[in-house]
């Protein structure tokens, strides 16, 4: 794609503005973190699937994808900054409202899984984001390949939090 061959690597203070992205998505992120309760009484009664991963790996894996999706956000937004191109800039300004809807409607899964206790609609909400999420890989390439490419491993990553909350579901 003719966009990506001209992004460039970033200089100092984009560089701190990526690293300020990854941090403050990683922040938003952890808005869930309050109502994840493993250790309660209602998640101990569920049936799990035999591929439910050891806690900690969930501790390990969401603060790299949320780095990753910070890191993509900034690239896109420092494309658009700098593009000499008007339709690069609409694209990334219209691929950045795309990434904060589905960054929403990710935040919104662990009040409705954990805090509401309901499986069924965690479900409803990871069936929503998947589509946004694929989406906002497209419309980042139309601005920055290698954002769309750190997207990546967050869409596999939301496709088995999809299949492991159906299995919840289905055994419970």
């Amino acid at each position: 794609m003719a966009t990506a061959a001209r992004s460039r690597l970033p200089d100092r203070r984009d560089a701190l503005l990526i690293v300020a992205a990854a941090v403050a998505v990683n922040l938003i992120g952890a808005v869930g973190v309050p109502f994840t309760a493993t250790e309660s009484a209602w998640f101990a009664e569920l049936a799990l699937p035999a591929y439910y991963p050891p806690g900690w790996a969930f501790g390990v894996v969401w603060p790299i994808l949320y780095a990753l999706l910070g890191a993509a956000a900034a690239l896109v937004y420092l494309r658009g900054r700098d593009a000499g191109d008007a339709r690069i800039a609409r694209d990334a300004r219209t691929a950045l409202g795309l990434f904060a809807v589905q960054l929403g409607v990710n935040v919104a899964w662990s009040p409705v899984f954990w805090g509401l206790e309901r499986p069924d609609l965690g479900l409803a909400v990871l069936v929503a984001l998947l589509p946004l999420v694929a989406a906002t890989i497209l419309a980042f390439d139309r601005v920055d390949r290698r954002a769309a490419a750190l997207l990546v491993p967050y869409l596999a990553w939301v496709c088995f939090a999809t299949a492991l909350n159906y299995g919840i579901w289905a055994l419970n």
